[in-house]
């Protein structure tokens, strides 16, 4: 069988570097080629996505370290890919986890195809509800069968929720969002001139040791890019609005290693205590939608005003161009969208996910390596950066990507260890790291738990 290609690793390093060479010490892949079953190189992304965060970690911390040479760097095959199912792969200890999704939530057969309706959130199952005046599945299903994909799609959408009709790769390229969208690339950075010197730079053994993180994110991609930070040093600090529900299965990988806390951003109280957090962190993590922060106030000339060095990192679901940049999205929804879930055009089949949600974790892994790509950018040329990553750049990327011809090796996964760890659940045995950097520990600091357990402070 052969083994994983370091031209995968450079090719999504390009995705989120503008085509530059990786700029980490020697890398090591083993394991498997392909480990998950799909009709897409899931394997190869997971390994790309994991060792690029590495690989940016590692040139992070030879730089705080004052050494030229980048640490080693091991990626196993299989880690990576057990990595990728981590919400769905941790077994509590003594304790039952909430169920990962909503009994409503799912695909349904339209009178011209598939939908998806995501109604995980409360309020996303209600615009379902009331739109189709149907509180269970066998009455979704019902109601939905004389109704055409993309017409129901628009009316969840103008609901207030979250849908996605089944499209082909062609059909969404000939749509003026997967126009707007093909070239888009996982990840792009926009550099400036910093203000002054870091003075984070020295005395660490991780690569983001001492560095102060603001996390605004949801469900997977952003929890999985700040999780990454968190295990390597960052204090990460995660801010919901109050009455905030998560997805409550998520919780217990989602919110390891960080503290948690709530802050009403429509009273003057929440603004000023937000503002405070932001004048003193280094990074600010944003996976609302596009828009969403700016309507609160904080655009990005009012984050600069605050805290001109600050490295911002916003990810959405559909793109930061074209007539989706501000649409609800998820991972299952951008699949079904962009073409992947789709069997063949106008077949009728049924969608065929990918075996876990590639899209989310590969774009959180991939951030990851853009913040500490522009963190060393900052130590070595005084420049700081405004990232943006998307599902959909993710999904171009997937698309890019040359199908293997190895079977998979599913069993593998199977060898992969789960370690134990405390939640304020319980115990539990959760997927452990996904990747090794030479001489480096990570650890997550902060037993995972509730929202707003923590306050609102650094």
């Amino acid at each position: 069988m052969n083994g994983i290609p370091a031209a995968l690793v450079q090719h999504a390093w390009e995705a989120i570097a503008d085509g530059t060479r990786h700029e980490g010490g020697g890398l090591r892949l083993t394991g498997p080629r392909v480990t998950l079953p799909a009709r897409f190189d899931v394997t190869g992304l997971a390994v790309g996505a994991v060792s690029c965060a590495m690989l940016a970690a590692a040139r992070l911390l030879a730089e705080r370290q004052g050494s030229d040479i980048a640490p080693d760097v091991r990626i196993d095959s299989r880690e990576a890919s057990v990595a990728f199912a981590s919400e769905s792969r941790f077994m509590p200890v003594g304790w039952e986890r909430p169920p990962l999704w909503d009994p409503i939530a799912g695909n349904y057969r339209t009178s011209d195809g598939w939908i998806r309706l995501h109604t995980n959130y409360p309020h996303h199952r209600t615009a379902v509800e009331t739109l189709l005046d149907a509180a269970d599945r066998d009455t979704v299903q019902e109601r939905v069968s004389s109704l055409s994909a993309v017409e129901l799609e628009q009316a969840v959408v103008d609901a207030g929720g979250a849908a996605a009709a089944m499209r082909s790769r062609e059909q969404w390229l000939e749509t003026e969002a997967g126009a707007a969208t093909i070239h888009a690339p996982v990840a792009t950075t926009t550099w400036r001139d910093a203000t002054g010197d870091a003075k984070w730079a020295d005395g660490v053994e991780l690569p983001f040791q001492g560095l102060r993180v603001l996390d605004l994110t949801r469900v997977i991609a952003g929890p999985v890019c700040t999780k990454f930070l968190a295990g390597h040093g960052a204090d990460v600090l995660r801010i919901d609005p109050p009455g905030f529900e998560e997805v409550a299965s998520v919780l217990p990988e989602t919110t390891a290693g960080k503290r948690t806390a709530m802050l009403d951003l429509t009273t003057t109280d929440g603004h000023t205590r937000f503002d405070a957090l932001v004048t003193d962190a280094h990074v600010l993590v944003c996976g609302l939608r596009a828009d969403a922060l700016a309507r609160l106030g904080y655009d990005d000339e009012r984050l600069r005003s605050l805290n001109p060095d600050l490295v911002v990192a916003r990810l959405d679901a559909y793109g930061w161009s074209g007539p989706w940049r501000d649409r609800r999205g998820f991972d299952n929804l951008v699949q079904m969208s962009s073409g992947i879930a789709a069997n063949g055009p106008d077949d009728g089949s049924a969608p065929v996910p990918l075996p876990v949600q590639a899209l989310d974790h590969a774009t959180g892994w991939l951030l990851g390596a853009a913040i500490a790509r522009s963190l060393t950018r900052r130590l070595t040329e005084n420049r700081t950066a405004t990232v943006h990553a998307s599902l959909i750049g993710t999904a171009n990327l997937l698309f890019s990507l040359p199908r293997p011809e190895d079977s998979p090796d599913p069993e593998s996964l199977e060898e992969v260890p789960l370690v134990e760890r405390s939640t304020a659940w319980g115990r539990l045995r959760a997927v452990g790291p996904a990747g090794h950097i030479h001489g480096v520990s990570p650890a997550l600091r902060h037993d995972a738990g509730p929202l707003g357990r923590h306050e609102a402070r650094w």
